[in-house]
C-alpha cells in the first residue's frame, strides 16, 4: 500500500481530521476519524484503508462496514464475506473480525462510538 499517497488523499478530502497509520505486527491500516466519538459518544464514523487489519472484537460496539472503494474480504468469526463498492455488513459485539484487501477503502459506522478500551486485539 502506498501510505504516503493514501494519507495525502485523506488529508485533502478530510482536512483537519485525525489520521492514524498502523503498519506493524501484521496490520496494514490507515484510519481517518470523520466523526469522532468525542463529538458524539453514541456514534462515530471513520474511513479505513486497509491491506490487512488486525483480528479484534468489541465488547460493546456494533459496527457497520461499507465499502467505498476497491474490494475486500471481511472475516467475522468463521464466515468470509467478499465485499465490493456499496456492500455493507454489520458486526455485532463479541464477534472476532478482520479485513483483507488491496488498498480497500471502507466506512466504519460504530454505535456506541469507537473507543480504544473497547477494541480488543486477539
Amino acid at each position: 500500500m502506498n501510505y504516503k499517497k493514501v494519507v495525502t488523499e485523506l488529508k485533502k478530502k478530510y482536512p483537519g481530521k485525525k489520521i492514524f497509520v498502523d503498519d506493524n505486527d501484521g496490520g496494514q491500516e490507515i484510519i481517518c476519524e470523520i466523526e469522532p466519538t468525542k463529538d458524539n459518544p453514541q456514534k462515530s464514523v471513520a474511513l479505513a484503508v486497509v491491506g490487512r487489519s488486525k483480528k479484534h472484537y468489541h465488547k460493546k460496539t456494533t459496527e457497520i462496514y461499507e465499502v467505498v472503494k476497491g474490494k475486500m474480504n471481511l472475516y467475522i468469526e468463521d464466515q468470509k464475506y467478499v465485499m465490493k463498492k456499496g456492500d455493507k455488513q454489520q458486526i455485532k459485539p463479541g464477534k472476532v473480525h478482520w479485513v483483507e484487501g488491496n488498498e480497500a477503502w471502507f466506512l466504519t459506522y460504530s454505535s456506541p462510538g469507537w473507543t480504544p478500551e473497547d477494541h480488543i486485539l486477539v
